[in-house]
């Protein structure tokens, strides 16, 4: 005798994890491309200061016409994604093919991962200063400080300051006795591990695929990178010509600049 057992479907989808954005604290969105691919920006000289003279007839000294350069910033990234989910799966599969939960599963996936690795690219490409040297638990915090040591010296300020850490400069400095004893975050982490703050500085842990090759990690300020989006567009089409069920379609475009004159804020590390 043949017995054929039932077979049942779980209703829970088993969710791969997602992390949700993790650059959009550390960009700006100063400028507007309503209705323009490209928005150029105008960086302005300045003078220099000479020794006033008491006689003649240019006492302040020889006037030059105040110069100036721009930086033309074209939108370069129109990506789109489109699927169908069939009717018969979405009542056959106990409701696990739901248009709406693909949809924020693919933004979730897909498109904020994507939007971020490629921010993360466009900050360290546009750095003004990028270091190079082993990192090790004996000094994983002087690397953190020389960085900002080099921000302080190209006035960047203090207040609005961002780094974004890779998980193994991350676990050095957690290791690093000097970063333990004498650090605010350090002395967080002996009482409850907490992660929050270095030297008043928020830390994003983000994975090591998100950086380009080799980066430890970047500590930049929000006015250096602007990175618009100019269109944001997420569809669900429900019995569409050609289709008995739900097709969805996604459109964005976007890009990312580092301002000339703001490039003296990102610092980039990278290993040895």
């Amino acid at each position: 005798m043949t017995v054929n057992l039932a077979l049942k479907y779980s209703s829970k989808v088993d969710e791969r994890f997602k992390l949700g954005s993790l650059t959009d604290s550390i960009i700006n969105f100063d400028y507007d491309w309503t209705g323009v691919d490209t928005v150029k920006v105008y960086s302005i000289e300045t003078s220099e200061l000479s020794d006033y003279v008491k006689s003649g007839s240019q006492r302040y000294g020889t006037p030059d016409e105040l110069s100036d350069s721009v930086q033309s910033l074209t939108l370069t990234q129109d990506k789109a994604f489109t699927f169908t989910i069939d009717k018969a799966y979405e009542l056959g599969q106990e409701g696990v093919k739901s248009a709406g939960a693909a949809l924020r599963r693919q933004l979730d996936e897909v498109v904020i991962p994507e939007i971020d690795i490629y921010r993360i690219s466009k900050l360290i490409e546009g750095a003004k200063t990028t270091e190079t040297a082993a990192t090790t638990k004996s000094n994983a915090y002087e690397q953190f400080l020389s960085a900002m040591e080099t921000l302080s010296d190209n006035k960047v300020p203090i207040v609005g300051r961002i780094a974004l850490v890779t998980p193994s400069f991350y676990k050095f400095l957690k290791l690093d006795e000097t970063f333990i004893k004498n650090s605010d975050l350090g002395q967080q982490i002996v009482l409850n591990g907490q992660v929050g703050k270095i030297d008043g500085v928020p830390v994003i842990v983000a994975p090591t695929s998100y950086f380009t090759e080799n980066v430890n990690f970047v500590v930049t300020h929000p006015s250096a990178l602007c990175a618009p989006v100019k269109l944001n567009e997420y569809k669900i089409h429900t019995n569409p010509p050609g289709v008995s069920g739900s097709l969805i379609e996604g459109r964005i475009i976007h890009d990312a600049f580092v301002l000339t004159n703001k490039a003296s804020a990102i610092y980039v590390h990278k290993i040895a």
